[in-house]
């Protein structure tokens, strides 16, 4: 069983090679030995193979404890047992077959035979109605809102309304044979369909069975206390509300093994006509003074999507609407057919609407303490951005919702946008991911890592990203009018070059839209144009990386230590600062020991942490892991003692003017 096939299938993360996937579900990690490296310590001495074997010995191992620790094993064998296929089948093939094979077990059970449909290369998609989006009211709600939610909504439909294959009626019988409403009914999308009373449906009874085991996964998760399993148990019931939320997909998918239009127009009709529904009836009932006057407002659906609706009773407390939403819950359900049911699942307090499916709040489940801050559609849980956003983001919205300190929250906003344009920002939180899905030219534009990818693949085509791979790259600096797929860059290429990083392009592309999202409501629409002026915006002058024909005859000046100014030497055979400052040649020399010896103190630190994680206490460090911040700092680190040492060299070159310094003299100032 590969792991990272199941993984890639049930988790979303911003790489899948093994040391990250390990470190963030065990928090262990392996010594990531680069390829070129193997050879070496397999011909070098004992104590080199032995560290080769710990590498392969750990290869098997740490899969296996993936597949222990996230019960990966036996969560397929349920999902096995429930749907009827082969293991291999869950892995390697999609949500149909777990459909069409629990349909087989029931027509063998009636004696029923199911058509061979050849869909040879299909038609177009069979185009209805999908599910309904009631218009969100955006703003940030400083008062408890409440959550109403129907419980596996689409499969409830089709089992209350009897919606299937064999229960479709072609054409309306005759008057004085059925009735409509009592042996048959009519749908809001205009399709036929017998009542349960005269033919139980296939897919009605496949549904049942889904969402009994559903239902025992969360019985067994409220007693569960460890995390790590609650996480799995949660996964599991998940997986299982998918494959019973399919056989909706599994009908309406026109090139599939079984298409019913019919069946899926319909139960999608339902479902709009049902959100219309509780929002009328919600609005209707819970007037300013309704359930014996907890209602100090008419309430308002301020926002609902397919399955769930948002309501401000305008209340104060979490207590309140907790009430009122277990009391909406039960009186709307009394509406509609069983088994389908409206839930109180939910508070959030406070709650940012931003969009359409773009939203975060606190969680409330219980009185005493928020659950969670939940975010959805936001860029804290999307992977097409470098880390730094999700990182402010969340850091944002935790002063914005948990410590409720706005000035504070834009505080924090400027700070990192002038460490960000400063280059005060480690590479490892501007590293983009991509997946590489197939050849460069069978994409319709040039993307960014497609084209890094191949020019990665003619340095060095052993390492290079293949198919399937997730490729790293940063944006660099070559100036105004370059696409950014000519600037991304490779960041282990970056650091070892000392390339500057386009830290505009970074706040423009990445970082301030997304940022305004989430501040426009709390600043009237203003959050782009606080962030992007005033003096946190002002900028370290990078150079530019050159690039052209000229660029080979350019040669880079040196500048003096002490004022910076440009002098006329060659970086290599410059003195270390001009004649303006040798008087001060003292207190600059003094800074640059400071400096190295604090840039020795951060790589010790940072090559430590590496061989305490390799097990390696003493022996040089060949871990090249891509996934690891602390790879890149320690690669940065490095970078920076070779820049201070070189400089450090320019006080030799004419040591005539060097005053003559005391040891202890050095010593004294260091320590102070």
């Amino acid at each position: 069983m590969c792991y990272k096939l199941l993984i890639l299938r049930d988790y979303k993360l911003r790489s899948y090679t093994l040391n990250n996937v390990s470190y963030f579900f065990l928090g262990e990690q392996k010594e990531d030995v680069a390829y070129n490296f193997i050879p070496e310590l397999q011909e070098g001495s004992a104590k080199d193979r032995r560290r080769l074997a710990v590498y392969c010995m750990k290869d098997a191992y740490l899969p296996i404890r993936l597949l222990d620790k996230l019960m990966l094993f036996i969560n397929y064998m349920e999902m096995a047992r429930v749907t009827g296929v082969p293991l291999s089948f869950l892995i390697s093939r999609g949500q149909q077959v777990k459909i069409l094979s629990m349909l087989i077990r029931k027509t063998r059970e009636k004696n029923i035979f199911l058509p061979v449909i050849d869909v040879g290369d299909g038609g177009d998609e069979i185009g209805y109605e999908g599910a309904t989006v009631i218009e969100p009211v955006c703003d940030f709600y400083n008062e408890p809102i409440s959550t109403l939610d129907f419980a596996s909504l689409y499969p409830s439909i089709m089992i209350a309304h009897n919606l299937c294959y064999t229960t479709l009626m072609k054409t309306a019988p005759p008057e004085n044979e059925m009735v409509e409403g009592v042996d048959y009914i009519k749908t809001p999308s205009g399709d036929l369909f017998v009542s349960a009373k005269h033919r139980k449906g296939l897919l009605p009874q496949v549904l049942e069975e889904l969402l009994t085991a559903r239902k025992k996964a969360k019985e067994a998760l409220k007693k569960e206390t460890d995390p790590l399993k609650k996480m799995v148990l949660d996964g599991r019931q998940l997986a299982l509300k998918i494959s019973a939320n399919s056989v909706y997909g599994f009908t309406g998918a026109s090139k599939g093994k079984l298409p019913c239009s019919e069946v899926a127009q319909s139960v999608t009709a339902f479902g709009r006509q049902m959100i219309e529904l509780t929002k009328k009836e919600v609005e209707g009932y819970y007037k300013t003074g309704a359930v014996d006057g907890l209602c100090p407002i008419d309430a308002k659906v301020i926002y609902g999507d397919t399955d769930s609706v948002m309501v401000k009773f305008g209340v104060k407390t979490i207590g309140e609407a907790m009430t009122l939403g277990k009391h909406a819950a039960q009186e709307i359900s009394k509406r509609f057919l069983k088994p389908i049911k409206l839930e109180f699942e939910k508070v959030y307090f406070p709650y940012l609407l931003i969009n359409k499916k773009r939203y975060a709040g606190l969680f409330w489940t219980k009185e005493e303490k928020h659950d969670k801050m939940d975010c959805k559609g936001l860029e804290t849980v999307r992977r097409d951005n470098c880390p730094l956003v999700a990182c402010v983001l969340n850091s944002c919205l935790e002063k914005l919702l948990i410590e409720r300190d706005k000035d504070g929250a834009i505080r924090y906003a400027k700070g990192v946008i002038s460490d960000l344009l400063n280059d005060r920002i480690d590479i490892s939180m501007l590293t983009i991911t991509k997946e590489l899905t197939k050849k460069g030219e069978k994409y319709a534009a040039k993307q960014a890592h497609v084209e890094l990818a191949e020019r990665m693949r003619k340095r060095d085509p052993g390492s290079a990203p293949r198919l399937g791979d997730r490729v790293p790259y940063v944006i660099i600096n070559k100036g105004a009018n370059v696409p950014a797929y000519e600037k991304a860059e490779d960041p282990i290429w970056v650091l070892k070059n000392n390339i500057p990083i386009d830290t505009t392009y970074y706040l423009e592309h990445q970082l301030v839209k997304p940022m305004a999202r989430i501040f426009d409501p709390l600043l009237d629409n203003r959050a782009e144009q606080i962030f992007t002026s005033g003096d946190h915006t002002k900028k370290k002058t990078m150079v530019k990386l050159k690039s052209g024909l000229m660029a080979g005859y350019l040669v880079k000046k040196a500048t003096c230590l002490g004022c910076k100014a440009p002098m006329n030497f060659k970086e290599e055979q410059a003195p270390a600062t001009c004649s303006n400052c040798v008087g001060k040649m003292r207190e600059i020399y003094l800074e640059k020991i400071v400096a190295i010896r604090s840039a020795e103190h951060r790589f010790s630190r940072l090559w430590t942490e590496c061989q305490n994680c390799a097990g390696l206490l003493q022996d040089e460090v060949f871990c090249a892991s891509r996934d690891c911040p602390i790879f890149y700092m320690r690669e940065k680190v490095r970078n920076d003692l070779e820049d201070l040492e070189k400089m450090f060299r320019r006080f030799q070159i004419h040591s005539k003017q060097i005053p003559i310094l005391e040891q202890e003299e050095v010593e004294s100032e260091n320590n102070e």
